[in-house]
């Protein structure tokens, strides 16, 4: 059988995703690739669902029987070998729980990342400082002072993503209790804020900061991040956290019932214009 793995790799998601529109294109069943391998249909679904690496030896007699041509074939296989590559923040697995992997994954593949934080600034935004005093608090249900410093290596990497030269267009929407809500003390606090003021200034970086002022708006239930991709293989995705996992959901209704309630509360947020005077205004409160 193929090696399970804790989380599959955006490039595996699409090429599996590839051999379940080859697998419906040929007209076979499930069952009948299946027989192909001589395998359970079940392993033939977990290779298509990338819930498991694609084996080589495998996809070359699943992409024969599909009628692919030697030229798709041979491309098709390269790009296997490429997806099978361990992303580079799987060098953190010691401390990177299974759930958290795939996000990294679909972070870093993304051409739009739309957010909304409660709590508290969005990982690809904080300081080294601030992250260090939100990850003491054991949001993450690990306090070692060495998994901690991981984490904050591992959320400084994160941050790559904005700054090369394919960045994916970031849109956030923050409530005002996360910049209420002091971690780390005045001097973290005036630091987080200032990194945020530099984000504002990036092109594809757009802040919202809902305020106490504007009222209840429709997001309250909880923390949720919107992915989309230039891949046409990959649906919109949404990502929801709690305490002890995440759920990634990609049903039409469900991802559009969420970009709904996103462009209610950007309609409803300051706008990135005002959000820059709150941050100051903030800043020169503490």
């Amino acid at each position: 059988m193929s090696e399970p793995r804790s989380a599959p790799t955006v490039g595996q998601v699409v090429l599996g995703r590839r051999l379940l529109d080859l697998r419906e294109r040929a007209g076979l069943k499930r069952e009948e690739a299946a027989r192909i391998l001589r395998v359970a249909p079940a392993t033939v679904r977990r290779m298509e669902m990338a819930e498991v690496g694609l084996k080589i030896p495998y996809l070359q007699l699943l992409l024969k029987a599909y009628g692919v041509s030697d030229d798709e074939s041979d491309a098709f296989v390269q790009l296997a070998e490429d997806a099978n590559r361990p992303g580079w923040w799987q060098r953190f697995h010691d401390i990177l729980p299974g759930w958290f992997s795939m996000y990294v994954s679909l972070e870093g593949a993304a051409s739009l990342i739309r957010s909304y934080e409660p709590h508290f600034v969005p990982g690809v935004l904080q300081t080294e400082d601030y992250a260090r005093g939100v990850l003491r608090s054991g949001a993450i249900g690990q306090t070692r002072p060495e998994d901690i410093e991981r984490h904050v290596d591992l959320r400084m990497q994160r941050q790559e993503l904005l700054t090369r030269k394919d960045a994916p267009r970031l849109w956030v929407v923050m409530d005002e209790t996360v910049l209420r809500r002091q971690v780390g003390g005045p001097e973290v606090m005036r630091a987080q804020i200032d990194k945020l003021l530099e984000a504002t200034k990036l092109s594809h970086v757009t802040l919202q900061v809902a305020t106490f002022a504007g009222g209840p708006h429709p997001g309250t239930y909880g923390p949720f991040v919107l992915f989309r991709f230039a891949m046409p293989e990959l649906p919109d995705m949404v990502y929801s956290e709690y305490l002890t996992g995440a759920v990634y959901l990609d049903a039409r209704t469900e991802v559009a019932t969420h970009l709904e309630v996103m462009d209610r509360m950007a309609a409803q947020a300051a706008s990135a214009h005002r959000t820059k005077e709150i941050l100051r205004d903030l800043r020169k409160e503490l």
